[in-house]
Formats: structure tokens, sequence, C-alpha cells
């Protein structure tokens, strides 16, 4: 209880601060400028081609069905005010801008926290495109978007599958939290019938399967997959310092995509806004320097970067 009332507050502070102070930001922590940059056109519908835009935002060519996942591409992130967000300013551009993106198939959120869930962005993709994409969200999370214009919105809870465009998506549980506003009912305080749930994601289609793991600390419970040998694990690597109880760091990533016979490692979650203590440029050269201790090779680790899996 002590760490998740140090974690609402220090949140609470840096939203206000980075809406009141922006361009107050450390030395270390100046903005990145992008060194790679994804050419959509260039992919083809019989390959998988993933790249990193930011964040946890990866835009996927699944054998030509497009699928976004937690869709940040906008400057700021946080509570939502008459159209404003109160909350950190990314400090790396998005990769692509919403104009630059291919129009979504599939849009998978994996929690409502505003990291991941972020309003503005997924009401300009839905305005651009209306009654065009499918949503894939986890459980009690619903209302956050329901009002925006979806083709359609599932909602899967753990161990749940559902398939759009002959593409399997199946809700896995992992260890994190839910709630949007600290006030809120969520699993990790074990409201688990009325309270707000995250999921990570197994996507398969022709044999391929790729792991989103969504947001997590280290856990044993992706071990359902231990069998299942994705061919690809997108897994979260920042945020851990002091954050322990709620991610894990590159190691603990690394580790649990190991366990589960992944044979790709593309890294989310870090390089993008300032969410906890460590260094920025900490978790991907952690990433880059244990790698060589697994069996399981690293497809990218720049935003901007895209990755094909042949």
């Amino acid at each position: 209880m002590l760490n998740r009332r140090k974690f609402i507050g220090k949140s609470f502070l840096a939203a206000v601060g980075s809406f009141l102070f922006p361009k107050l930001i450390l030395a270390e922590e100046a903005e990145s400028i992008l060194d790679f940059k994804p050419n959509p056109a260039e992919w083809k519908d019989d390959q998988v081609n993933l790249a990193w835009i930011g964040h946890s935002t990866i835009l996927l060519n699944f054998y030509g069905t497009i699928i976004l996942t937690d869709p940040i591409l906008l400057n700021r992130i946080g509570m939502n005010v008459l159209g404003l967000s109160f909350g950190p300013s990314r400090l790396t551009p998005p990769a692509l801008a919403i104009d630059e993106i291919p129009k979504p198939d599939i849009i998978l959120l994996s929690h409502a926290h505003f990291d991941h869930t972020d309003y503005n962005s997924l009401k300009k993709l839905t305005k651009k495109y209306p009654n065009k994409i499918d949503v894939i969200a986890a459980y009690l999370t619903k209302d956050v978007i329901e009002d925006l214009e979806w083709k359609s919105i599932t909602i899967i809870d753990w161990n749940e599958s559902t398939e759009i465009n002959n593409i399997k998506f199946t809700a896995l549980e992992v260890e994190h939290f839910g709630w949007r506003v600290p006030w809120e009912k969520d699993r990790s305080r074990g409201y688990m019938k009325d309270g707000r749930s995250y999921n990570a994601y197994l996507i398969e289609n022709n044999g391929t399967k790729i792991l989103f793991g969504g947001d997590t600390r280290k856990t044993k419970k992706l071990e359902v997959l231990k069998d299942t040998n994705p061919d690809v694990a997108i897994m979260p690597i920042g945020a851990y310092n002091p954050w322990t109880h709620a991610h894990c760091n590159p190691e603990e990533a690394l580790v649990m995509a190991e366990n589960i016979g992944a044979k790709y490692f593309i890294p989310i979650h870090t390089k993008t806004f300032k969410l906890g203590s460590e260094p920025f440029e900490e978790p991907i050269d952690w990433l880059k320097k244990s790698v060589e201790n697994y069996n399981i090779k690293l497809g990218i680790d720049s935003i901007g970067q895209t990755f094909t899996l042949s």
C-alpha cells in the first residue's frame, strides 16, 4: 500500500509539473532525435513487419492486416480535460505522425493507464477513420473508449480469445494494475469481478505467433505459453526504478521471453517518457548488454526501426 501511495503522489506531482513547466527538463532527459523512420508503403502483405513508433506503440503488418498497439501519438499523456491532456510530455517524438500511419484495421489496448490508452490519440484515429477500426480491450475498460467511432469493440478477459480478420487474439494475465484513476476498483486490489483489468496478448495467424506483453512486472504467469514458442516477444523494459511492483527491468523481461521460447525480442515502454528514476538511456543499454546471455535475438533496439519476420 505504501508503494502505491508513493506512486500516486509522485505521478500526480509529475503530471502537474510537466504541464506547468514543460521545458524544465534535466540535461540527461533532453529530447531525443530519431535516427530511423519506418516506411510502411514498402511492406508486403505476405510478410510480418513491425515498427516501434514509441513507448508501447507498435505498428504491425500481420500478413496484410494492420494492427496498432496502445497508440500514444501526441505530445502529452495524462488526464483529459476539454480536449487537453494534463501530464508528462514525450521526450522522443513518435516515429510516425498520425497522418503517416496507414489505416489500422485493429487497435489493441492492454489496459486503461494514460500511457497506454490515450483518449486523444484514439479520438484522432477514429475521427480520421470513422467506423472502420476494430478495437480489442481488457475487462471493464470499455467505458474509457466506447463513445468513439469504432467499427466494433471487443472485450476479452484472461485466457479468452477472439478472432478478427482470421487473426486470433488471446488475452493473457500479467502482474500489473488496471485503474485509470486511483480511486477506481482494480483487480490488483482484489476486485476480480468489478475491477479494471490488464492484458498481454498472443496474436496468431498462418502459424506465426507474436506476444504483445503490455505492461507487467516479472512474473511466471506468461509461462502458460511455455510450449508455444512465440516468434516474437514484445516486452516492456522501462520505469522499473522504483516501480518494481509494477514494471520489469530489461533482464527480467529477457528471462520471461526466454522462458516461453521466444525467438526474437522487441523492447517497448521506454525511451519516450520519463516515467521512472532510472537514467533515460539505461534500459536500452542494459538490454543490449544482456541479450547476448540469452537464447534469444534482439529484433530492434531503437524507436523508428522496423523488424521483418521472414
